[in-house]
């Protein structure tokens, strides 16, 4: 398909990453003096940052919101074009759904002029999302390599922001484990909050990889430390089951099932490494980065109108 001009907020970095490794050019908004979102160190050329005024002038394809505040500050970015009918719209659904199960009522329920994308086939079932269009683009990850060796009898977990998410993360499950393991933390909010290359070297060599989530949607660095080769050993909650095939790790909601899956691996580096090289199969199988793309161009495709590149038409350019 053609290349697209995309209006898209910064939100989760992985993700953006992942996203902006498509052929469109990409636009993130942002106020003179105030960035929106987090910024990353250094996107690809197709990514650029465009103020109100700019984008006002800047001629786009479709927008992609992700909270449900960029939908009114859409309008600044607009001017006189309307989301979901001048512009085409949709919505990327990062997170399960909170509350009790008859109130998980989505914010964009019974809408006609945006589509829904959820990032798991679990969030879609649990979001009650009425009549508006739905569909699920599973994440993509870029091949970090077989990065592990195991080599220390340590745990890794990944957990940005772990003490204000709290139970939703597992962050009060950690002394338990620590109690049987050394236990090496990592994400937004600890000392060891690092470039995601060196995340990714750092937690391939601990023995194994921690994923202690009880509600969150379905953690890229879970995925991220499989495709290094990692085994897992975690809750077996919301997407997670389905992630991690059996033969990659152990799930449970057993906490002392965890822990003795979490002695044993320490003892067996062997069944340790076993497991690893079973969850980077099937992470470079399923989430693979190019699937990911051709999914989202499909979903762009659809809302849009753009046309599918003939045959022999080469590649579309990758650069603004």
């Amino acid at each position: 398909m053609r290349a697209l001009n995309i209006l898209i907020w910064h939100v989760h970095g992985s993700w953006m990453g992942a996203f902006t490794a498509g052929p469109h050019r990409y636009w993130l908004p942002v106020v003179p003096g105030r960035p929106e979102g987090r910024k990353r160190p250094a996107w690809p050329a197709t990514v650029r940052e465009v103020t109100p005024a700019q984008a006002r002038e800047t001629p786009l394809d479709a927008v992609i919101f992700q909270r449900p505040a960029e939908m009114e500050l859409a309008r600044e970015y607009l001017g006189d074009r309307r989301a979901g009918a001048d512009v085409p719209a949709l919505y990327v659904e990062h997170n399960a759904p909170q509350g009790r199960i008859n109130e998980m009522r989505h914010v964009l329920a019974d809408r006609d002029d945006v589509e829904i994308v959820h990032v798991t086939h679990f969030n879609a079932l649990f979001w009650d999302t009425g009549a508006t269009a739905t569909r699920v683009i599973e994440h993509g990850v870029a091949d970090p390599g077989a990065l592990y060796s195991g080599e220390l009898e340590r745990c890794a977990v990944v957990i940005n922001e772990a003490e204000r998410r709290a139970r939703v993360t597992g962050t009060d499950l950690l002394p338990r484990f620590e109690r049987i393991a050394p236990l090496d933390r990592y994400g937004i909010g600890t000392p060891r909050d690092l470039p995601q290359p060196e995340l990714h070297a750092a937690i391939a060599r601990c023995r194994l990889y921690l994923h202690p989530f009880r509600w969150t949607s379905l953690g890229l660095a879970l995925l991220e430390a499989m495709a290094c080769g990692m085994p897992v050993v975690g809750l077996a909650t919301t997407e997670a089951p389905y992630a991690v095939p059996s033969a990659a790790g152990v799930l449970s909601n057993r906490p002392d099932v965890l822990e003795g899956a979490v002695r044993r691996l320490l003892r067996d580096p062997a069944e340790a490494a076993s497991m690893g090289r079973a969850g980077r199969e099937h992470v470079l199988r399923h989430y693979a980065l190019q699937r990911f793309l051709g999914d989202w161009d499909a979903a762009l495709a659809a809302r849009t109108g753009a046309g599918v590149r003939p045959p022999g038409a080469g590649p579309v350019p990758s650069r603004i």
